[in-house]
Parts: C-alpha cells; sequence; structure tokens
C-alpha cells in the first residue's frame, strides 16, 4: 500500500504526457491519399465542405486531443483525492495500479470522437455537395482506427513496461496486488496487445496503402494481390487466437493449481504436458506439490502421534480403561465404514476418536482411578472433563489448518457424554443438536464400555451389550445411527475378537 499518495503524482503527470506523445506519434502514419487524391472529383466536394467550415473542424480537431487530456486530468485528480481522504470503498492502490490500462484506454477516446464527428459530417455534407460517401469513408476510417491502434499499443506498452520494471516493485515491494482488486489486464490481453503492433498492423496498414494508392492512381485493384492480403489477415487473427490460448491457458492452470494448494489440497497436479516453460515450470510445480503432500502428512503423523500419547498418559492414570483409546478408535473405524457419509467427514471422525477423553488429564486421580462407585460431587467434576478436553483440544490444534477436522476433533471430546433425549452432559444437547461425530463417538465409547472388563463389573456378552444399545436407541442413542450400529455386529464382534 502507498503510504504517502504525493509522491506519486508526477507519475500521472508523466503516464499523461506519454498518452500526449502516443497520440502526436500516431498522426504521424503517412496518409497515402494525398495530392492525386485531392484532384478526384468525388474528394473535391469534400475538401470545398471542410474549407467552408473550416473553424468547426479546427475546434473539432482540437477538441479530439482535449478529450483524452481531460479524462486523464479528471481520473488522475479523483484517484489522488481517494489517496488524501481515505474514503471506504474508494482505493488509490487501485486507481494507482490500473492507471497504464486506464490511460491508454482514455488516449484511444479523442480518435473515436473525430470518427464519429467525420460520420456525422460527411452525413450532413452529401446533402450539399457532390460526395461519394462509402469512398472516402473507407478511406478515412482506415487511417483512424490505424492511428487509434497505434496510439493505444504505444502508450500501454511503454506505461506498463515502466509500471512493471519500475513503479509497482517501488511502491508494493510485497506484492500481492490482487487484494485491491485491480482491473487485472488478463495475458490474453496482453498478447493480444503485442501481437496487434508486430504483427496485425503492419498487414492493416500494407492492406490500407494498397487500397488507397490503387484508388488515387486510377490503377485497378488486382483480386490476387487484395485475396493475398485478406489471407494473410485471417491467418494473423487465425495465430493471435492460437497463440493467446497457447499463453492463457497454462497460466490459468497454473493459477488454478496455486489456488489448490492455498486450500491445502497438496495432490492436486497441474496437466500441462509441453516441450517448453511451460512445460518446465508445470513439472517443478508438481514436484513441488508432492513434497509438500509428503512434509505434510509426515506433521499430520507427528501431530497424530503426539494426541494419541497424550491420550494414551491419560489412560495409563486410569485403572478401569486399559485399551480403551485403542479399542473405541478402532470400534469407530469399522462403524465408520458402514456409514453412507462422505469420506473426509468419516476420516476426520477416526482421526479424533482417540481424542476423545483427553478432558480427564484434569481429573485429580482420586477421582480416576477410584474403583467403587462416585459420589454426587464426584461424579460433577468427573463430567466436567468433556468441557475440558473440549478446551484443551482447541488449544492443542490451535495451530492446525484443517478448520473441519479442528471443528470435528473438538465436537467429539465436547459431546460425546451427550443424549439424544437431553439428560446427557455438559449441554443438554437432544436430538440433532448433538453433533453427529459426537453420536458417533457416543456409540463406539458405551460399547466398549459394556463388553470390556473395568473394576467395578465384568464385561457384558455381545448379546447383552447389543440389547442395551438396542433398548437405548432414542433415549441415549441416535435410533437411525443405532441401527446402523447393530447392523455392523458382526464387523465389530470379529474387532474385539481379535483383542481376546
Amino acid at each position: 500500500m502507498v503510504k504517502d499518495t504525493k509522491k506519486t503524482a508526477w507519475i500521472f503527470l508523466f503516464y499523461g504526457l506519454i498518452d500526449a506523445m502516443s497520440n502526436f506519434v500516431s498522426t504521424l502514419i503517412p496518409a497515402t491519399n494525398g495530392t492525386p487524391a485531392l484532384q478526384k472529383n468525388y474528394m473535391q466536394g469534400w475538401m470545398t465542405f471542410l474549407n467552408d467550415h473550416q473553424t468547426i473542424i479546427s475546434f473539432v480537431t482540437v477538441l479530439s486531443f482535449l478529450i483524452p487530456t481531460v479524462l486523464c486530468v479528471s481520473y488522475s485528480t479523483r484517484v489522488l483525492h481517494y489517496g488524501a481522504t481515505n474514503k471506504p470503498g474508494k482505493s488509490f492502490d487501485r486507481g494507482f495500479i490500473n492507471m497504464p490500462l486506464v490511460f491508454s484506454g482514455y488516449g484511444a477516446t479523442g480518435w473515436i470522437f473525430y470518427l464519429l464527428f467525420e460520420i456525422a459530417a460527411l452525413l450532413i455534407a452529401r446533402k450539399s455537395y457532390d460526395i461519394q460517401f462509402m469512398r472516402i469513408f473507407t478511406t478515412s476510417a482506415m487511417y483512424i482506427v490505424l492511428e487509434a491502434l497505434f496510439s493505444f499499443t504505444l502508450s500501454f506498452s511503454i506505461m506498463e513496461t515502466l509500471h512493471r520494471r519500475i513503479f509497482l516493485p517501488k511502491f508494493y515491494p510485497e506484492g500481492k496486488l490482487s487484494r485491491f482488486n485491480p482491473k487485472k489486464p488478463s495475458i490474453g490481453m496482453l498478447f493480444v496487445v503485442f501481437y496487434v503492433s508486430i504483427g496485425l498492423f503492419p498487414i492493416l496498414f500494407m492492406l490500407t496503402v494498397y487500397t488507397t494508392l490503387t484508388e488515387n492512381h486510377s490503377i485497378p485493384l488486382d483480386k490476387k494481390i487484395l485475396i493475398i492480403l485478406a489471407f494473410l489477415m485471417a491467418f494473423s487473427i487465425l495465430i493471435l487466437i492460437i497463440f493467446t490460448h497457447f499463453f492463457a491457458e497454462p497460466l490459468l492452470k497454473l493459477k488454478k493449481g496455486t489456488e489448490k494448494i492455498k486450500e491445502g489440497d497438496f495432490n492436486h497436479k497441474v496437466d500441462i504436458v509441453s516441450n517448453d516453460s511451460f512445460g518446465e515450470l508445470a513439472d517443478t510445480f508438481n514436484d513441488m506439490t508432492i513434497s509438500l503432500d509428503e512434509k505434510t502428512k509426515r506433521l499430520i503423523a507427528v501431530q497424530n502421534s503426539v494426541l494419541t500419547g497424550m491420550a494414551t498418559m491419560v489412560e495409563s492414570r486410569d485403572n478401569s480403561t486399559g485399551g480403551h483409546i485403542r479399542r473405541t478408535s478402532d470400534c469407530v473405524r469399522v462403524f465408520a465404514n458402514e456409514l453412507e457419509l462422505p469420506q473426509a467427514f468419516l476420516e476426520n471422525v477416526v482421526k479424533a476418536a482417540p481424542m476423545h477423553d483427553l478432558g480427564k488429564i484434569a481429573v485429580p486421580d482420586a477421582i480416576l482411578q477410584k474403583p467403587g462407585k462416585f459420589t454426587d460431587e464426584e461424579y460433577e467434576k468427573m463430567k466436567a472433563h468433556s468441557a475440558e478436553g473440549a478446551r484443551i483440544v482447541e488449544n492443542v490444534l490451535s495451530e492446525v489448518d484443517d478448520l473441519e477436522f479442528k471443528k470435528i476433533a473438538i465436537n467429539v471430546a465436547h459431546y460425546h457424554h451427550e443424549r439424544w433425549d437431553g439428560s446427557g452432559y455438559p449441554d443438554h444437547l437432544k436430538g440433532e443438536q448433538i453433533p453427529l461425530e459426537a453420536r458417533i463417538m457416543a456409540l463406539a465409547d458405551v460399547f466398549d464400555a459394556l463388553v470390556s472388563k473395568r473394576c467395578y463389573k465384568d464385561s457384558f456378552s455381545y448379546d447383552k451389550a447389543f440389547q442395551i444399545i438396542e433398548e437405548s436407541l432414542g433415549t441415549h442413542f441416535d435410533p437411525e445411527l443405532g441401527k446402523k450400529f447393530i447392523a455392523c455386529r458382526n464387523q465389530l464382534e470379529e474387532l474385539y475378537n481379535g483383542y481376546n
């Protein structure tokens, strides 16, 4: 962001002079409708009209040069005013960044105005003077279009080069110009501008010269030459389209690729296969994504190991729940495989499962290791582990970029003791108010507690455990989710038999 906008005022003036210079230089394009043309009968009437209205013609000519100047001055004043007042939604930076495109466009408005005036003048003149409208208009329009193209291309090329090489790096050394939402010229547009200058412009100029010379000197038009020139023009336009696509498509793919990487999709590959710099850049980009993906997976593995280690440390303090973390995590994995839910969601639930009891780290040993029934006061302290677990998980995952996983892990820790009828804790949520991930965790947590031996009870049989879960559908558990859990009985029994 430019801090002192006053220091840029001279750049606006400098670019205005470049615009004026480009318009002046374009008037120097040699016109071939010289003296021989003026001797033609159809031109004599037009020249008489121009002489009769010389004052108006001179005024319009001056005006065609003043219009771009006024527009550029108005734009500069407005943008500098934004910089001085810092109006919300009115960005000096956006105006400054867009300057080459805006000034070049304004520079061409004078030629458009002059062309419109000449059309109006020809329409008026043919009512009282002996002129041939189309012959005069065709010749004049060709040159005005040439002059407008030349003026725009020259001014834009100079200003854009200065902007890219000098002024933007100076005032925005950190880059990130897109945050100011400027009117970005696409690579296709830039290619069109430069290709018109070096490709189409010379062919169009030769076509104009040829048609004008043959007209002025009464030389019959050679259809072969016209066909050749027309073919060259069409071929040039085709080459323009092909090369615009050639440059624009790879850059668009690379842009989309970087956006995917920014979103965390490190598996995304850019599909560009070519034996040039674009192909080499794509290969480097894809190698980078592979490297980022591998490093990210290693970091996630370390993160998961740390979290699992913390959960295991908490479990080691609880004499009654040996292996609970591993078994519930495996149980969630088996259950998740049978659910028709998004794969990414299920993977996150499985990853979050080991963290569901992290809050027990804040429960005193005397309560956590008590072999008998809790007193009311002890039970209240034990119940606090779910909210405390959510706080711990949130702190532990504070630097994790995967916001969806963070949300799921917090919900699993916080709400896995909520009940479908609202009688659970800590917030007495009920029904679908309870996050889906917590409802999944609740089934796995209770099932493991039922079929596992604890210091205060023996393990229940599978029949007894599934009977209790079935009887608790609609009170403790989500009824639809519970039915799907019961449908996994064979897989769950196979899993738990493996532990034995």
